[in-house]
This record gives structure tokens, C-alpha cells and sequence, in this order.
């Protein structure tokens, strides 16, 4: 199966969600830190993107 690149962060999202539940924000900025001090701009735009499907599916989660 191959995914794109939507349905990738989609998958990050969720596997953050699965794996870290409510530290999920804070398995994220641990991710940006990093890549930031790295100097990975490519990387930092991508957590912040799952950072945005992890909210997403945070709200979804709260108002079911």
C-alpha cells in the first residue's frame, strides 16, 4: 500500500496519538526541538503539520 503524503501525516498523527496519548504534544515538541537544533527546516514544517492532525484528531476526540 502506498500512502501520500496527506495520508502519511495522517499516520503520524495517529500513531502519536496512539503511542504518547495526552504527552502527544509534548513528544511533538521534543521532535521540533530537535530537528530545530539540527537545523532541519523541512522536518520542523512537517511535525508542525502533524502537530496540526494531532490537534484535529484531539478535538475530534473530545467533542464524541
Amino acid at each position: 500500500m502506498v500512502l501520500n503524503r496527506e495520508q502519511e501525516l495522517w499516520a503520524v498523527a495517529l500513531w502519536v496519538e496512539k503511542n504518547h496519548g495526552k504527552e502527544g504534544p509534548a513528544y511533538i515538541a521534543q521532535q521540533i526541538e530537535r530537528l530545530s537544533i539540527e537545523g532541519d527546516e523541512a522536518g520542523i514544517a512537517t511535525w508542525k503539520t502533524v502537530a496540526e492532525r494531532f490537534d484535529q484528531l484531539s478535538c475530534q476526540s473530545s467533542t464524541n
